[in-house]
């Protein structure tokens, strides 16, 4: 497995499921994720820093398998926002 880490931006739900699949660049590279991409929604938001572990496909998307937030979360964020 792989790691990268970035800046996230142009985030787009490419599928709309139980699971959805989700398209992000980070820094410049293409990403996917689908196995955690609702709680990557709640959490990422387009300028955020993150470190994701994935691997590559034949197209040269990196499929994400797991991923961190550097610093505060948008949940968090949100959270302190409403708290003070």
């Amino acid at each position: 497995m792989q790691t990268m880490n970035g800046i996230v931006s142009s985030i787009k739900i490419l599928e709309f499921s139980e699971r959805p699949l989700v398209y992000f660049k980070l820094d410049n590279q293409s990403c996917l994720i689908a196995g955690h991409s609702l709680n990557f929604l709640a959490d990422v938001e387009d300028g955020m820093h993150v470190v994701v572990a994935g691997l590559y496909n034949s197209r040269k998307q990196f499929i994400v398998k797991k991923y961190a937030v550097i610093g505060q979360t948008k949940m968090m964020m949100e959270f302190n926002r409403i708290a003070i």
